[in-house]
């Protein structure tokens, strides 16, 4: 997929969410609930993308940038006989 074509869905895309957004006032419970309940969906999951990426780049670098050499895990080998 190009970037140009993306865009453009994307374009799609939130003309399509702001239409709905004008339309959600007259719109009957059932669908304000509906949609509700997407939009809440959607912003758990980015919330919860943004946790575990925050914290997968705290656990290898500390809040400086620079790695944390003492986070590192140590390969243990099994002692021979």
């Amino acid at each position: 997929m190009s970037s140009e074509s993306f865009l453009k869905e994307m374009q799609t895309i939130g003309e399509k969410f702001l239409l709905k957004l004008q339309r959600l006032p007259k719109a009957d419970p059932v669908e304000i609930v509906s949609f509700c309940v997407v939009l809440l969906f959607i912003v758990t999951v980015l919330v919860l993308m943004i946790i575990a990426c925050s914290y997968c780049c705290y656990s290898c670098c500390s809040c400086d940038g620079r790695p944390d050499h003492r986070r590192r895990k140590i390969q243990v080998r099994p002692t021979g006989h």
